[in-house]
């Protein structure tokens, strides 16, 4: 998977809050994550957070982010936020996100990855599905305050066929 021209991934850091909140409250008007929660999930040391930002005019602008929990030696992570700038959406960000969060998770030996999805979301649904995700249950009203259902989703990992992975510059050259 690669990134269009113009971009690239990379590690997020808790100074990125202010970038990344803005593109949360844009992307999840009705229920966006708070600053405070966001920050701690920025700076916690059983998360996985990255960004997708601009490498061309000026200052970079981040364009997506994602964000894995698994706690040391556990063999279960949970992704627990995908986001991609509406105007940057169909051109593989998301996928090249959730690539980075799977390949994470394999590094940290997890077998299992777990997710929400809002019911209302067929594109993200099949972007899942695509990646062997499958829908193991419904929570109902659970994305307030519109009352829409989340679907549970589980996918089993295989071990990484390499040792583990960089972070960092390196990351980026694999999505080159």
């Amino acid at each position: 998977m690669t990134l269009p021209d113009g971009l690239r991934l990379r590690r997020a850091h808790p100074q990125d809050l202010d970038d990344v909140m803005w593109l949360e409250h844009a992307s999840f008007p009705t229920d966006a994550w708070s600053a405070s929660q966001m920050s701690g999930e920025l700076y916690s040391p059983h998360g996985y957070y990255v960004v997708v930002e601009t490498t061309e005019d000026g200052a970079p602008t981040i364009v997506g982010y994602a964000g894995l929990s698994s706690l040391a030696g556990n063999p279960v992570a949970d992704v627990q936020t995908i986001a991609v700038a509406a105007d940057h959406r169909g051109k593989g960000i998301g996928r090249v996100l959730f690539t980075e969060l799977l390949g994470e998770a394999r590094r940290r030996g997890v077998h299992e990855v777990f997710l929400e999805v809002r019911a209302d979301n067929p594109v993200a649904q099949a972007m899942y599905a695509a990646f062997g995700f499958e829908r193991i249950a419904v929570r109902p009203r659970y994305y307030q305050p519109d009352g829409v259902d989340a679907w549970v989703m589980r996918a089993s990992l295989t071990p990484p066929t390499e040792g583990p992975g960089p972070i960092g510059q390196e990351t980026l050259d694999e999505h080159r």
